[in-house]
C-alpha cells in the first residue's frame, strides 16, 4: 500500500477535514546512469567529507544548520521545525475559491508536484461535500500548506474519485515573458488562412486517451543500450530536415488538411504520418487514373464500328 507523505487537515472557515497526502506521480521507470572512472570503468563514490577531520563521515553524523554569520551556524532539528508558528505546518489552509477558467488563475499552470488527497473516515462527508460544490460550480480552491520544510502555494481540484492538491510556483518565481524576443505587432490573417487552420485543427481533434501515449525516448534509449551490450554498432538516425525555410503557408495548410483527413485515426496525426498518408493517397489516385484510362482504351478498341448514314436530299 502507498505510504502517506503528509498528514494534516483541510481548513476552510470553521470546517476541519482530516486528510493524508500521497504522491500522485512516480519516475521509477527513468533510465539512470552511474558515474564511472573512464580508465577502469569502476563506479566512483560520492562521499560526505569533513574538512576539519579530513575524512569521510556517514550521513547519520550530519545535522541541518543555518549560517547566520560567515562561518557561524545554528543547528535546526526536526523538533524545531515542528514548532514553527504557522498554521499551514499541519493544515491545508484554503485562502479563497476561484473560477477554473479565470484569467489570473492561468498562473496555476506552473505546477511543481501533484498529490492525491485521502480523507480520514471521520472527515469523508465534509470532504465530498466540498468536492461536490467545487465540481458543480466550476471552482478550484487556492490554498497554502507546508511540505518538506517549505510553505507552498497550492491548488485543490476535484479529480476522479477524490481531489488533487497541486503545489504551485509563487508569483515572484515566475519569469516575465518580456525576456523573450516576441513581435510587438499583431499578425493579420486572411480569412482563407484562418479557415484552413481551423480545418486542420478539426481534422486532428479527437478524444484524448493517455494510454495511447508512452515514453518513446526511453524505448529507443534501451535499444541503444542493448546494442552496446551485445557489441553491435549503434546506427545514427536519419538526419532531420532543417527548418527555418520560407514556405507557402496556404499550400502547407492545405496539404496538411488533406493528409490529416486521409490518415484520420482516433489519435492525433503527426507531421510524418500526414506526409506519408499524402504520398500514399497521391500514388493511389495516379494508379486509379491509369487503370481507368487503360480500361477506356480497351473498350474503344473492342466496340464494333457503326455504319455511317448517307444524307438524302
Amino acid at each position: 500500500m502507498a505510504r502517506a507523505m503528509w498528514k494534516g487537515a483541510i481548513q476552510f472557515g470553521l470546517v476541519t477535514i482530516p486528510v493524508k497526502l500521497y504522491l500522485a506521480t512516480e519516475s521509477d521507470y527513468t533510465i539512470r546512469f552511474n558515474m564511472l572512472h573512464e580508465k577502469d570503468l569502476s563506479r566512483i563514490q560520492m562521499k560526505t567529507w569533513c574538512p576539519v577531520e579530513d575524512k569521510p563521515i556517514s550521513r547519520g553524523d550530519t545535522v541541518k544548520g543555518y549560517e547566520y554569520s560567515p562561518g557561524e551556524y545554528v543547528v535546526i532539528t526536526d523538533e524545531d521545525l515542528e514548532k514553527v508558528p504557522l498554521k499551514t505546518v499541519r493544515s491545508i489552509e484554503i485562502e479563497q475559491f476561484t473560477k477554473v477558467d479565470d484569467e489570473e488563475t492561468a498562473k496555476t499552470r506552473f505546477v511543481k508536484q501533484a498529490y492525491y488527497v485521502e480523507p480520514d473516515k471521520i472527515g469523508r462527508k465534509p470532504f465530498y461535500l466540498l468536492r461536490s460544490v467545487l465540481q458543480e460550480e466550476g471552482l478550484k480552491a487556492i490554498c497554502k500548506v507546508v511540505i518538506k520544510d517549505r510553505e507552498a502555494l497550492a491548488s485543490l481540484d476535484p479529480f476522479a474519485e477524490t481531489m488533487l492538491l497541486t503545489t504551485l510556483h509563487w508569483p515572484d518565481e515566475i519569469r516575465s515573458t518580456v525576456e523573450l524576443d516576441l513581435p510587438e505587432d499583431d499578425f493579420e490573417f486572411k480569412p482563407a488562412e484562418l479557415a484552413m487552420a481551423r480545418q486542420l485543427v478539426s481534422a486532428m481533434t479527437g478524444e484524448f486517451n493517455a494510454k495511447e501515449y508512452k515514453d518513446e525516448y526511453r524505448d529507443a534509449l534501451m535499444q541503444v543500450i542493448e546494442s552496446k551490450i551485445e557489441g553491435h554498432e549503434v546506427k545514427a538516425p536519419e538526419p532531420v530536415e532543417e527548418g527555418g525555410k520560407l514556405i507557402d503557408l496556404m499550400a502547407a495548410l492545405e496539404a496538411s488538411v488533406n493528409a490529416a483527413k486521409a490518415a484520420r485515426t482516433d489519435k492525433p496525426v503527426s507531421v510524418a504520418e500526414a506526409k506519408k498518408a499524402r504520398a500514399t493517397k497521391a500514388d493511389t489516385k495516379t494508379a486509379t487514373r491509369t487503370k481507368a484510362a487503360a480500361r477506356a482504351d480497351d473498350e474503344t478498341e473492342a466496340a464494333p464500328a457503326k455504319p455511317r448514314k448517307r444524307k438524302t436530299a
